[in-house]
């Protein structure tokens, strides 16, 4: 590896350690950073470790999961649409795997928390395909999949807000996670989405290459053997899943999946062997420290993390729109 990368992947490993140290040791009882690490590699009986091991190391461990699936699935969606303006947010995955959830607490309360994810996944594909069809008879450009994506989104938003206030006894059990929440997620959260996290993360580092060739010369890609629309859909199903395990765990967190993709290309390149693990770092770190913001803003109380990813998000999508039109 060139001293250039291992000098971006060593930095982005850093900060990421250091924001995983800091969501550990910020909250209602903060603890020092030296004193997070001696109780990460020699836990005691302490209320103090009981903190950081039942509570925040279990918080930070999601947020780490959800935030690189976002930016691994808006990597995804980006190069295999060549649309800079996507991600799973913008395409109305997160609204779709979030109504999806909202309708199986409401009307099925004892469904087991393993098949959430299924659900999420199926509501996720079904939204990403109302977009896509959406834009199918007027030809797909990157304005018109953005703003599809966008309405259909808001509309399942709508929909899954409607459900909350007539169901709302039944469904105040997610309401802080339907804007998009990391507070209260315990070990239970972890394993839920481990699996998923691996399996979706594992199987895009994999694809990386035909990835490449899909998004940069699809004749070529054609030419060398590769089923291109069969990888296509494969590789779409696995950003839907990836968007829909972090959506079950985290609620709908919007814009992450779109700004590290972009990031992580501007440091390495349009190579997503070198995307792929980058954006995780990004997306993960983003989320953590983001995490952080979330409990001191307001303290004690806690703002929903998804509202300060937007409140970042929502501008550098502007920004986005207005360089492709400049």
């Amino acid at each position: 590896m060139k001293p250039r990368l291992v000098i971006i992947f060593g930095f982005g490993i850093v900060v990421l350690v250091l924001a995983f140290s800091l969501s550990i040791s910020v909250g209602a009882v903060s603890i020092p950073l030296l004193e997070v690490g001696r109780l990460l590699l020699n836990p005691d009986s302490s209320a103090l470790a009981i903190i950081v091991h039942s509570l925040r190391v279990p918080r930070a461990l999601v947020a780490v999961m959800v935030g690189s699936s976002l930016a691994i699935s808006g990597t995804l969606f980006q190069a295999l649409t060549r649309n800079p303006l996507v991600g799973p947010g913008i395409l109305g995955v997160n609204a779709g795997a979030m109504l999806a959830i909202l309708l199986a607490i409401v009307f099925v309360p004892t469904v087991p928390s393993g098949i959430l994810v299924l659900l999420a996944f199926g509501g996720g594909l079904g939204a990403a395909t109302l977009t896509f069809l959406s834009t199918v008879s007027f030809g797909i450009s990157p304005i018109r999949l953005a703003l599809a994506g966008i309405a259909v989104g808001a509309l399942l938003t709508a929909i899954s807000s409607g459900i909350q206030v007539i169901f709302e006894e039944r469904a105040r059990a997610i309401i802080f996670s339907v804007v998009g929440s990391l507070a209260g997620r315990t070990w239970e959260h972890v394993w839920m989405i481990l699996p998923w996290f691996l399996l979706g993360s594992i199987l895009a580092m994999l694809f990386a290459q035909r990835l490449n060739l899909i998004a940069l010369a699809e004749d070529t890609a054609t030419g060398l053997g590769l089923r291109v629309q069969q990888t296509r859909w494969l590789l779409i199903a696995l950003a839907v899943l990836l968007a829909a395990a972090a959506t079950s765990v985290a609620g709908p967190i919007g814009f992450l999946g779109l700004m590290s993709p972009h990031l992580a290309r501007g440091l390495v390149g349009a190579d997503n062997r070198l995307v792929i693990p980058l954006a995780a770092l990004i997306g993960s770190s983003i989320l953590l420290l983001a995490d952080v913001a979330a409990r001191v803003v307001d303290a004690p109380l806690e703002t929903p993390v998804g509202i300060l990813i937007t409140a970042i998000g929502a501008p550098f999508f502007v920004f986005l729109v207005r360089r492709i039109h400049s």
